[in-house]
């Protein structure tokens, strides 16, 4: 795979995390008026971190835990086993103001900015809102903040007076990133914030994440399923598939020379107007199994070309592969294996 002449250079990252999961694992319990309760296994031992004024890139298919692992980092839900520590300081166990002072340093942006956005109030009033909770500016520099934080979205202050539904879907997300803005966080977690937006308005959107995320050394989980975009914006990448991950490394390590098979299959399912790529495309057999009954040993086996009898019998772990670079598979040789 060839490197795409406009990728946007990543931010160089420091090594120390801001924020980390350690064996993160969700389950939810679900009835239903004809069966007993069912446990859905979400995310199962998951660690990972992202350093400060780094973006991590999450990927995988629809269902795969992504935007579970996103809240939970938040704490807007709390994970059933595993702990989530930010600065050093457990998530799970902070209560009280210190949990409000830790709450404002983290903000979320989310995938449909109309539906996360109150159509009855001004922009304005909405992106003040986190200000003046957290006790950050004085009723008189509001309104000045609150323009502030629209121009460096790309908006004019001017726009603080108008509703939801008097902007395009771009401007709306540009909006929700304003409002994240508006605490001063440090880390951002992004879920498919570009998704639901024309492939044009895209770019602007990553491009001013990642000229934010520069200039005020965001942190950023970015979760997507869009490889282009992932590639082209983040420092390294976590891919997951059925709440497991598959393989962690650099972004450009991982583009260029993939060490799980699921991996491959991710980034040759990628759309492409080279023919050859086409025809050497990776098409795996069936769809994902349930989270009730997830497989034994790897989650990937009952799909993966490569598998063997001992692929079910014990769960794969992280095994470095390179410098920073890691994956889940019993059998390091298919990494090169044509398909």
């Amino acid at each position: 795979m060839t490197e795409p002449s406009n990728t946007i250079i990543p931010v160089t990252a420091a090594s120390e995390p801001l924020i980390a999961a350690k064996g993160l694992g969700k389950e939810f319990y679900a009835r239903s008026m004809f069966r007993s309760a069912v446990t859905v296994r979400a995310v199962s031992d998951v660690t990972l971190s992202v350093g400060r004024g780094e973006i991590v890139g999450l990927v995988g298919e629809s269902g795969s835990g992504k935007s579970t692992i996103g809240r939970m980092l938040m704490g807007l839900i709390p994970p059933t086993s595993g702990d989530v520590t930010f600065d050093g300081a457990a998530l799970g166990k902070t209560r009280g103001s210190a949990l409000r002072r830790m709450r404002r340093r983290m903000q979320m942006i989310f995938q449909d900015p109309y539906s996360s956005l109150d159509p009855r109030r001004s922009i304005g009033a909405q992106i003040a809102d986190g200000m003046q909770i957290h006790g950050l500016v004085d009723a008189s520099e509001t309104k000045w903040r609150v323009g502030q934080f629209l121009e460096e979205v790309g908006l004019p202050a001017e726009a603080a007076r108008r509703h939801p539904h008097e902007f395009s879907g771009g401007q709306r997300q540009r909006i929700s990133i304003a409002r994240a803005l508006s605490t001063e966080p440090e880390f951002i977690v992004a879920d498919e914030p570009v998704s639901a937006l024309d492939v044009s308005i895209q770019a602007q959107i990553v491009r001013l994440l990642h000229d934010l995320g520069r200039k005020r050394s965001l942190s950023i989980l970015f979760i997507s399923h869009d490889l282009a975009v992932v590639r082209s914006l983040c420092d390294r990448v976590v891919v997951l598939y059925l709440g497991r991950i598959m393989e962690e490394g650099p972004a450009r390590e991982v583009f260029l020379n993939p060490q799980h098979p699921y991996t491959r299959a991710l980034i040759s399912s990628a759309p492409s107007l080279d023919a050859e790529q086409r025809k050497n495309r990776i098409l795996l057999k069936g769809d994902p199994p349930s989270p009730v009954n997830p497989p034994s040993g790897c989650v990937f086996r009952t799909r993966c070309m490569h598998a063997i009898p001992a692929c079910a019998t014990a769960v794969p772990a992280l095994e470095k592969r390179a410098e920073g670079h890691y994956a889940a598979c019993i059998r390091p040789e298919v990494a090169s294996t044509s398909p």
